[in-house]
């Protein structure tokens, strides 16, 4: 495997992009390495790393805002965060146990992939905490967007743009996020033994009251509700949903099992050390019973529920077809939503549409946006459409 190119300044990455542009080189973007398997094979492309793009440039706790480069281990930014009692509110994803894979995570993989745990349902996605970012584009240009306030954006913003481009429209080099004080206590109601619909069901209640659940998974056979806040609004908040919701069988998971407990649900760790292909579902909470079914029944799926539901996760067997991606996107197709393909080899992901396929007029967007910011088809190309 070829060593990746490691520039330690911006100028330095925008003179290798300029002479990858100039020469039509295919470019593979490393950040810390662990979502590498995620999209369709890069092929014969020089990899280009961030790692020497590191470092926490400034954190300002009283305005909540912290501004780290690209290649910044993610470790230790939410160590310098926890100094203050302060988190990144859209929970990362840590890919490495369901994918296998190795390396750091780093904050501009987090950003470009635009990875969000199961507090989104409640804080939002990472690219809603982002207040700006710099990127070196295809032409080998630096591009800066955004600053350091959620009202400082003028025109176009970029970062939602390039917020889960995967690097195919720019090398993000330095990003600014917006940061929120820690919860002060947690802890999660748990009710065994339900179905699909039962917890779907359960999660539309609680999800509709003002008890503030900020994490509503289904593990096998247990539906998870999680409950944050001031020490003393945590305990009366359990108290009221347990009366609202008729469930006086809970259970209660606090301190540090409750912590370990979200770091499995959000790093898929039912699926870690497991064969076949995993798939990740977007869906309308109250398809999901009827879409696992599906799923169940036609292709033997494993799956697991975030999000209230809108989340499905779908491990195949090893065995399941080839063509197992177009028929989960069969059974998406009445109802909405889209399918991405996360972890399979890579015989697989060159033979499939990895990401969910778009409809003409958006594709047409997304290449006129690809032509714009790299017109000669050298980052990552591949890697989300052909």
């Amino acid at each position: 495997m070829t060593a990746p190119l490691t520039p330690d300044s911006e100028d330095a990455l925008c003179d290798v992009v300029r002479a990858a542009a100039a020469a039509a080189t295919p470019l593979r973007i490393v950040g810390g390495g662990t979502r590498s398997g995620i999209g369709r094979p890069v092929a014969a492309a020089t990899p280009v790393s961030t790692a020497g793009l590191s470092g926490v440039t400034l954190y300002e706790p009283g305005a909540m805002t912290l501004i780290a480069k690209a290649g910044t281990p993610l470790a230790e930014i939410e160590a310098l965060l926890a100094t203050e009692r302060q988190y990144l509110a859209f929970e990362p994803m840590d890919h490495r146990p369901l994918l296998g894979s190795n390396g750091t995570p780093t904050v501009g993989g987090v950003v470009s992939a635009n990875v969000s745990g199961p507090r989104r349902l409640r804080a939002g996605a990472c690219r809603d905490f982002l207040l700006g970012l710099r990127f070196v584009d295809g032409h080998g240009r630096l591009v800066k967007n955004g600053g350091r306030v959620m009202k400082n954006v003028t025109g176009l913003d970029l970062g939602k743009l390039l917020c889960g481009a995967y690097g195919t429209l720019g090398i993000v080099t330095e990003v600014a996020l917006k940061t929120l004080p820690r919860p002060e206590r947690a802890a999660t109601l748990v009710f065994d033994g339900l179905t699909d619909a039962q917890a779907v069901a359960l999660f539309c209640k609680a999800l509709g009251t003002p008890f503030e659940v900020s994490g509503a998974a289904f593990v096998d056979g247990r539906a998870l509700l999680r409950i944050e806040g001031l020490t003393d609004q945590v305990g009366y908040r359990i108290d009221r949903l347990t009366q609202l919701l008729e469930r006086p069988d809970r259970t209660v998971i606090k301190g540090a099992d409750h912590t370990r407990l979200w770091d499995d649900v959000r790093d898929v760790r039912t699926f870690a050390d497991s064969t076949g292909s995993v798939w990740r579902l977007s869906v309308k909470a109250t398809d999901a019973p009827a879409i696992t079914s599906a799923l169940q029944q036609s292709l033997g799926a494993q799956t697991v529920l975030d999000w209230g539901g809108g989340l499905i996760w779908a491990r195949l067997p090893q065995d399941a077809p080839a063509a197992a991606g177009a028929h989960i996107r069969q059974i998406l197709a009445p109802l909405g939503g889209h399918a991405t393909l996360i972890r399979a080899g890579a015989d697989l992901r060159a033979e499939t549409d990895v990401f969910q396929p778009e409809p003409a007029p958006l594709a047409g967007l997304s290449a006129g946006l690809r032509a714009r910011f790299d017109p000669q088809n050298i980052l990552n190309p591949g890697l989300m459409a052909v």
